[in-house]
């Protein structure tokens, strides 16, 4: 057994004659009687007291710490008092990668996970308190597949506190806790009459992001942080190279998404159209800070600027600008008089990416070359959301037989010709 049991109530004195006897101490009949001490792997000693008649417990309680102690999974009993909120609010201080995706883990730490399971010290975590959150999560967070970030959160905070020694598991990774599903909804494409519809129910000096959007594949805040100098018009090439972001309520530019700096072909038509954009609103010189609101200052000559002759704020783009032209279009419902419009995030720029992708497919790219041209690090992650845009088997065969009909004389219309071709 590690370490030894003290007795409070009782000591040991020797007698005149030589003889070991048990004594009352000061303490007799007070308080706990007995102590568990052991020293820890960090060299110091630590101890927990038990009351009169717990001697049992107490040396169950050292044999366990002595069996978690042989199969490395020993936490400190102090470290273990330390409550989840406390070590997520250092987790998330530390974790590496992009700042929006520190605040993001943030917010849902606050929102989702603090008012359920924050006070609760990590060693007392069992699997049933994660049961008990992912159901009081479905009240307040219908869509599964955002209750499944949440979890994925506070499973990743969870981890890293096993790792930091300070949780023996990871209550999330139990067998009888079922995360919620990915429940990723098929990815439905615009048309092409709905894209050129929102288009032209914009304010003009914002049509031409459709074309950015739409033509070239790229993100909303790869779109207003466009630069002149990333265009290529006799080469037809687009550089993505950054973006505009929001953090903490405040615009920088930063890379694109990952880190993904990319080139992307720059069709005549949509070259066209951010060539004749530049014409009618002279390019802006903005700077801003790099990567957080405390970066150096950068300076760019931004392609699409606000009324107000300075960046796009997305926020009021989004609300007043692009919400109308979906309602304009009839993809959204009109807003109603004193209300705002519609949530509807399936209808955001990302559906021009979404519209790219399924027109690359449709003429027969690759999976790999749509994943460079959208920005993605994997392409089995494009494989996995464009699939069903693919054409089938069947559709190519069919497809390829029609061809081989119509590239015959006007007089040959049998499938004799077919075989002789």
């Amino acid at each position: 057994m590690a370490g030894h049991i003290q007795d409070r109530w009782y000591k040991t004195e020797t007698t005149p004659d030589g003889k070991s006897v048990k004594v009352k101490t000061e303490r007799f009949g007070t308080g706990l009687r007995y102590r568990a001490r052991y020293i820890g792997p960090d060299g110091t000693e630590k101890s927990k007291s038990f009351r009169d008649r717990e001697k049992r417990l107490a040396e169950q309680w050292l044999t366990h710490i002595e069996a978690d102690m042989s199969r490395g999974q020993y936490v400190d009993p102090r470290n273990a008092q330390t409550t989840f909120r406390q070590y997520a609010e250092r987790w998330v201080q530390t974790h590496t990668g992009e700042i929006n995706s520190r605040e993001a883990a943030e917010r849902r730490l606050r929102l989702h996970a603090y008012p359920h399971i924050g006070t609760r010290p990590l060693g007392s975590f069992k699997p049933e308190h994660i049961r008990a959150w992912i159901s009081a999560l479905e009240v307040t967070v219908p869509a599964e597949s955002h209750r499944r970030i949440i979890v994925g959160t506070v499973s990743a905070a969870l981890s890293a506190a096993v790792e930091d020694g300070l949780l023996s598991k990871n209550p999330c990774q139990a067998r009888t806790v079922k995360l919620p599903k990915p429940g990723k909804p098929r990815v439905h494409p615009w048309t092409a009459s709905q894209v050129f519809g929102v288009r032209a129910a914009l304010p003009h000096r914002y049509q031409a992001a459709v074309d950015a959007g739409a033509g070239c594949g790229l993100r909303q805040g790869e779109i207003f942080g466009l630069s002149v100098e990333e265009l290529d018009f006799e080469g037809g090439w687009l550089a993505v190279g950054h973006q505009l972001k929001r953090i903490r309520g405040k615009y920088v530019f930063a890379l694109p998404k990952g880190g993904k700096v990319r080139d992307v072909p720059l069709p005549k038509a949509v070259a066209t159209a951010l060539r004749d954009h530049s014409e009618a609103f002279a390019p802006v010189d903005v700077t801003l800070p790099w990567r957080t609101p405390d970066g150096p200052p950068v300076r760019k000559r931004l392609l699409f600027s606000g009324p107000e002759g300075n960046h796009v704020r997305v926020s009021n783009f989004n609300e007043h600008h692009w919400k109308a032209s979906l309602a304009a279009a009839g993809i959204i419902p009109a807003r109603e008089t004193g209300k705002r419009y519609a949530s509807a995030p399936e209808h955001g720029m990302h559906a021009l990416r979404h519209f790219y992708a399924s027109v690359l497919l449709d003429a027969g790219e690759n999976i790999r070359a749509l994943s460079s041209y959208l920005g993605h690090s994997d392409p089995g992650f494009t494989l996995r959301t464009y699939t069903h845009l693919m054409p089938s088997s069947e559709g190519r065969t069919r497809k390829a037989v029609d061809s081989l009909y119509l590239a015959s004389t006007p007089q040959d219309h049998g499938p004799e010709t077919a075989q002789a071709a």
